[in-house]
């Protein structure tokens, strides 16, 4: 790895640098996917169906807390990677080090707030009381081990500022095998069930983060700094704050909307909890482009919209598009119609209704998956530009709908209502980015001042 993978994406053919950027990271997210997967089919297949619904009453909740930090770590990739394309390598490095104290304090007070809340929260939702035990234990591992997990997300968001989506490939790919090694020695052989399965993924993050931020210090030069010179700049620190609460907000009004969809979950038996925790892994394989791809714009974006090409911004928006589109179209027949097959690698085969829900739940959201897909380009490409405030109202219409649909829809036709709810909310959320974008006035919002 002694090659020094940055990347300028002011250059060359817009759909070209984004495929190249995006399927590196395409292959990472595919493998951190494998995290939750390998999990859920662990204690699905080893353990049983309650077990893998103590796994999936936890979900939104943990991306509650870890969406907080995650948002911060975003907008410290917008400030990274608008000075990056404006060729100011000297504030590229301050914001570096002004990263590292942001994502080291806010993932210590996050993951204490976590800690202590984990009952409450899981109350709040109504878990049913034969998971609330294993879906306790499985949360307060996980937030106990928040820095790891910070750390890494942290460091490949700046590595992928300066165009390189390779190198945290690397270390997550290293950190999906061990992880997947961790969770059979834990689960099968011995017998730890659920909390085995959080320790296995918070002891792989925590040697993907390391990894990486030894890379990055020894071998990205334009992160090199004197130990002396390692501080917080504050114009820096307050440019990351202004664009980092927005999508960390973001985040926060996601994961509510999808606590509040766990709760109408939770309100119906322990059998449709565990069809949609393995209908929800298997999605976010599926989603896994577009979030890719919406990176990958937004990296572009920020470095052109650095370099005040806006022509060029609005050329890597539409070949993000085609893109996601063309690989919605594909996917549709084959969710659609080998749904049955995935499902039952969750489950063991005498779960004959776990798998028949999810197989139609799956089906329903198969038709939506352009939509979801434009969500990540249009909210990934307003961020890269710095027009930071539409994604976090991309975020409150997510809430608003998920949380109406799900207990409308729910009320009148039963629980099949959970994912009718998720692709309308999906329907919606896209075309307020959309509309954002037709009417131009992302064009005005870069923090580099251009003459």
């Amino acid at each position: 790895m002694a090659k020094i993978l940055t990347r300028d994406l002011t250059s060359g053919s817009p759909t070209k640098l984004i495929l190249k950027f995006a399927v590196p990271m395409l292959i990472g997210n595919i493998f951190q996917q494998v995290y939750s997967m390998v999990d859920s089919i662990v204690v699905g297949r080893f353990v049983d169906s309650t077990a893998l619904a103590a796994v999936g009453a936890t979900s939104s909740l943990i991306f509650l807390i870890f969406g907080l930090t995650f948002g911060l770590s975003a907008g410290i990739s917008i400030v990274i990677s608008q000075y990056f394309g404006a060729k100011d390598y000297d504030n590229v490095r301050k914001g570096f080090a002004t990263a590292t104290y942001i994502i080291l304090g806010a993932s210590i007070i996050m993951g204490i707030v976590g800690f202590f809340s984990t009952r409450w929260l899981l109350e709040l939702l109504n878990t049913d009381q034969e998971i609330i035990a294993q879906s306790e234990i499985y949360m307060k591992i996980s937030y106990a081990g928040i820095l790891g997990i910070a750390c890494y997300n942290g460091m490949a968001a700046i590595l992928r500022a300066l165009g390189d989506s390779t190198t945290p490939l690397i270390f997550l790919i290293l950190a999906s095998v061990l992880n997947v090694i961790l969770d059979l020695l834990f689960v099968i052989v011995l017998h730890w069930g659920v909390p085995g399965v959080a320790i296995a993924t918070i002891i792989s993050q925590i040697i993907s983060a390391v990894g990486c931020v030894i890379y990055a210090i020894k071998k990205v030069k334009v992160l090199r700094m004197p130990l002396k010179d390692f501080k917080p700049d504050r114009v820096i620190f307050n440019k990351c704050i202004r664009l980092g609460i927005p999508v960390a907000l973001q985040n926060s009004f996601i994961s509510m909307s999808l606590m509040g969809l766990q709760a109408v979950i939770n309100s119906f038996n322990v059998v449709v909890v565990a069809a949609y925790t393995a209908t929800s892994r298997l999605e976010q394989l599926v989603l896994q482009p577009g979030m890719s791809v919406g990176a990958a714009v937004a990296a572009y974006s920020g470095q052109n919209m650095g370099a005040g090409d806006i022509e060029r911004v609005k050329k890597g928006f539409r070949s993000g598009t085609i893109i996601i589109l063309a690989f919605s179209i594909c996917m549709l027949p084959i969710i659609y119609f080998g749904g049955e097959y995935i499902m039952r690698l969750f489950t063991k085969k005498d779960d004959i209704d776990v798998i028949k829900i999810g197989v139609e739940g799956i089906r329903i959201n198969s038709f939506f998956y352009s939509a979801v897909g434009m969500i990540f380009i249009t909210r990934n490409f307003l961020s890269g530009t710095g027009d930071i405030h539409i994604p976090m109202v991309m975020g409150i219409t997510e809430v608003i709908c998920r949380l109406l649909f799900a207990n409308v829809i729910s009320y009148y036709f039963g629980y099949y209502g959970i994912w009718w709810a998720t692709s309308l909310c999906w329907f919606l959320t896209s075309f307020v980015g959309i509309f954002r974008y037709t009417s131009g006035k992302w064009e005005y919002k870069s923090i580099v001042s251009h003459p």
